[in-house]
């Protein structure tokens, strides 16, 4: 007999989080637990985690079934339909299988949780002015980063590019890769012409430049950009497999980018990738402003999964109050460091 419990956290930002949506100060996850009732010790931990007009569902519709789970965790588990509720999907599916593994936190056992080998990141750069983003961006070069991803859309264009320019001055395409993210920034009647000269700075690859929804738009970038275009917010909300199909095959992306508690877990997860992989789309995986549960979770999926891309493993600094975890960043690759204790929850 399944028994559950959940604890409320608001995250405290370090600095104020910029994007094209707005400027994050804090966001709220919920730590989940479970056990059973017979074995009351081992505890399974998963995290919701929320972000503010971007998540699909809202804090009071995660509390009022986090408080009907707890009330009945079997019955919840085995009937309840929650593909329009991916955060909680993916907490309630990484607390089971934490369960389901000792409750150690190891979900995927690999060289990566023994500590052996770590998973390459990206360093992000978030929005903010001219003269902050150009100084986040020289600490992020001179802490070993190797490819660089950067918020754009809050500033002038101009600016932006300004800031783009000053990287490729110094270093090549060979010494620094460099990812955009315009957050569905551009209106789709520019965007083709911002992405033109955005290529000629040899960039990686720009992340949803118009705002999802927009399929003709978008296969119509697809099929005509210079910069390859990796599709990230369009992904949420497409529940279906036949959908999930459907916008591949219309958009015909060059990128998607998965990120479970917006799509619906780590099994969801997989499928994308199989689907993507089938019709030659590559992919990478981005955490989504989880604390380090959340991230643990989505850290040990994708280095058993395999991708060899630099990931978006990164935000679990951003936090001043993040719970204290055995993941830790070197140079420009996660660790996992099994001589770290995982802080009591």
């Amino acid at each position: 007999m399944l028994k559950a419990s959940f604890k409320k956290h608001i995250f405290k930002f370090n600095f104020p989080g910029g994007t094209s949506r707005g400027v994050l100060l804090e966001k709220v996850s919920y730590f989940l637990k479970i056990w059973n009732s017979e074995i009351s010790e081992i505890v399974g931990l998963g995290e919701v985690s929320l972000i503010p007009n971007l998540s699909p569902e809202t804090s009071e519709q995660i509390e009022l079934l986090l408080n009907e789970f707890i009330q009945n965790p079997n019955d919840f588990v085995t009937t309840k339909e929650l593909k329009n509720f991916p955060a909680l999907k993916f907490g309630l599916e990484t607390a089971l299988l934490d369960l389901e593994t000792g409750a150690k936190k190891i979900l995927f056992p690999s060289e990566f949780t023994k500590g052996k080998v770590g998973i390459r990141i990206n360093g992000l750069v978030w929005m903010g002015t001219k003269d902050e983003m150009l100084q986040r961006i020289k600490e992020k070069i001179e802490s070993g980063f190797t490819c660089i991803k950067i918020k754009i859309g809050a500033v002038s264009f101009h600016d932006e590019i300004e800031l783009l320019k000053f990287i490729r001055k110094s270093f090549s395409v060979s010494d620094i890769e460099i990812r955009v993210d315009a957050n569905g920034a551009f209106a789709p009647a520019e965007a083709l012409s911002k992405l033109e000269i955005l290529s000629k700075l040899q960039l990686h690859s720009i992340e949803q430049p118009i705002k999802q929804g927009q399929w003709m738009e978008m296969k119509r970038l697809c099929a005509n950009t210079p910069l390859p275009i990796a599709l990230d917010e369009e992904l949420i909300g497409i529940a279906d497999t036949d959908k999930r199909i459907q916008l591949l095959e219309t958009i015909k992306p060059q990128y998607i980018i998965l990120k479970p508690s917006l799509i619906g877990g780590l099994k969801d997860s997989e499928e994308w990738s199989k689907l993507a992989i089938k019709r030659n789309i590559a992919w990478w995986v981005t955490s989504a402003l989880e604390g380090n549960i959340g991230l643990n979770a989505i850290a040990q999926w994708t280095f058993a999964n395999g991708s060899k891309m630099p990931q978006g493993l990164g935000t679990g600094q951003v936090f001043s109050n993040n719970i204290t975890s055995p993941l830790e960043i070197k140079g420009e690759e996660l660790y996992y460091n099994p001589q770290i204790n995982w802080q009591n929850i």
